[in-house]
Order: structure tokens, then C-alpha cells, then sequence
């Protein structure tokens, strides 16, 4: 009886998500009647009233957005969690690891509010001027911008909100090298950073790659705090400092709105499905990457 119970739960599991996949293909089909797959997502133009659905520069968005937050919490959260795992004493853990709970439970509107307070006027008025004084020929540091809604803003939010949740992560996964490597490879004279990088980081690579991934995934999805300081200008991204439009902020901005428009209804709907697969794949690469590292 418990062995039918447990079964039908994860069954469930897997019939939702194929209810959501089912019906996200279902509500895009008109849009494959009338523009071809590769129009669609390689278009540059985003003009739903003119029946123009060119997804490359929602596209580009989220995976500039996505690209830059992981850059930026990636070696924070590593470093923060080898700190943890090695060096930090247990009363040092007991104290950071709530706050950290704390953090990652934070709803993402509070961090937009505080990206957009805070963020956005400090990129205005000191990044994006220094930026363009430091590095006058480079496109990628020239802010035409002036409202300081931009991807790096974005980026740096982005960061900010899912720095928390790498860093626990990244923490459990280093405690599970067993000590014993530890051990035996002090016992032979290797100091303690000696001991991290030649034998708990190869150990963990596996693990911390997944969770680099699972970070990522969650990065793709997260609309909120995104949607209020990334600019939301369904235009090709050149700069840092210019504004963009992720996928997550063309859905929540416009579903609801102008379903009279052909076709609009169906483009979100097919917009909304090639998020969910990207992150569905980087899911897949996760589960994959840790399987490896229990080998």
C-alpha cells in the first residue's frame, strides 16, 4: 500500500509537467501556422500588432541578465562556501547559515525594490560614467543609457538573490568529500589550502557544477526583481549599460493584455515554452553532473 502511495506521488510529479508542456505546445500552435520556427526565434523585431514575433532580443536578454549574475555570484558563493566548509568555526556556521535561510527566502519583489533604490542610482551616476571614462573603446563598457536600467543592474541583483542559495549548496556538497580525504592528506605534510585544491575541489567539481547549473536555472526563471530594473526595451543588447527584455518580464508585462491582437496570446505561449525547455535542459545537465560526482 505505502509502495502505491509513494508511486502515485512522483507519477503526479511527472504527469504536471507534462500537463504544463502539453498545453504550453498547445496554446503556440497557431503561432507555428503563420511564422516558421527559425523567424521566430532569430527575428529582431517585436511588433505584435504588425504580426512581427522576433524573439532574439528576449533572447539575448535573459541570457545576458542570466550570464552576468552568475558571473558575479559564482566566485563569491565559492569562496563563501570553501570558508564555511573549511576554515569557519562552529559558532561562525551556527550564525551565517540562517542568515543565508534568511536571504534565500527573501521575496524577489523586496530585492527588486532594493535594486531600484539602490542599484540602479549607484550604475547611473558612478558605474556607468567611470565605466566610460576607463575604457573609452570598448563598446561593451559605453552607457548611451541614462536612467541606469540596465543589464548590469540586472546582473548585479541577479547576483545578489541567488548568491544565497549557491552558497548552500555549494556548502553541502564540499562537507560530503568524505574527511578522511581530509585527513590523510594533512596527515602527509599537505597544508590546509594544499588539501582544498588538490583534493576536496577535484573531489567536488562534479557537484559544484550542478550546482552552478541548478543556480543558473534559477536565474533563467526569475522575473520580479528582473523585470524592475533591467529596462524592459525589446532591443538588441550592445552595451552593459543598456537596457533589455528577458523572456520572464515579456510574459508577466504582457500576458493578460492585448489578447486581441492575433497570434499574441500564442507567441507568449511559445515564448514561455522555450524557457521552460532551456531550463529543463539545464536541470537535466544538474542531475546528470551529480549522478557523476556519487559515482
Amino acid at each position: 500500500m505505502a509502495r502505491r502511495l509513494f508511486s502515485i506521488s512522483a507519477g503526479f510529479i511527472f504527469l504536471v509537467l507534462f500537463a504544463i508542456v502539453t498545453m504550453l505546445v498547445q496554446r503556440s500552435l497557431p503561432l507555428w501556422q503563420n511564422v516558421s520556427l527559425p523567424d521566430f526565434l532569430t527575428g529582431r523585431v517585436w511588433k505584435p500588432d504588425q504580426g512581427l514575433f522576433g524573439l532574439l532580443p528576449f533572447i539575448l536578454g535573459t541570457f545576458w541578465t542570466t550570464g552576468l549574475g552568475i558571473a558575479f555570484a559564482l566566485p563569491l558563493s565559492l569562496f563563501s562556501a570553501i570558508y564555511l566548509a573549511e576554515y569557519a568555526r562552529p559558532l561562525t556556521r551556527t550564525v551565517i547559515k540562517p542568515v543565508l535561510d534568511i536571504l534565500a527566502g527573501i521575496p524577489s519583489v523586496i530585492y527588486g525594490m532594493w535594486g531600484v533604490l539602490v542599484v540602479v542610482p549607484v550604475v547611473q551616476t558612478t558605474v556607468a560614467p567611470l565605466f566610460s571614462r576607463a575604457f573609452p573603446g570598448i563598446g561593451l563598457f559605453q552607457s548611451s543609457n541614462p536612467t541606469g536600467f540596465s543589464i548590469l543592474s540586472a546582473g548585479i541583483v541577479l547576483a545578489i538573490m541567488i548568491a544565497p542559495i549557491l552558497i548552500a549548496i555549494m556548502y553541502e556538497i564540499l562537507l560530503a568529500v568524505p574527511v578522511g580525504l581530509r585527513e590523510a592528506s594533512m596527515a602527509v605534510g599537505a597544508s590546509r589550502w594544499q588539501t582544498i585544491k588538490y583534493i576536496v575541489l577535484p573531489k567536488a567539481t562534479s557537484g559544484l557544477i550542478a550546482a552552478m547549473i541548478l543556480g543558473t536555472s534559477r536565474a533563467l526563471g526569475e522575473t520580479m526583481a528582473v523585470l524592475m530594473v533591467v529596462g524592459n526595451v525589446a532591443a538588441l543588447p550592445r552595451s552593459l549599460f543598456d537596457p533589455a527584455y528577458p523572456i520572464p518580464a515579456l510574459i508577466a508585462n504582457n500576458y493578460g493584455e492585448m489578447m486581441s491582437i492575433p497570434l499574441y496570446d500564442s507567441a507568449l505561449m511559445a515564448a514561455a515554452l522555450f524557457l521552460l525547455l532551456i531550463v529543463l535542459s539545464f536541470n537535466i545537465l544538474s542531475s546528470l553532473a551529480l549522478r557523476r560526482m556519487l559515482q
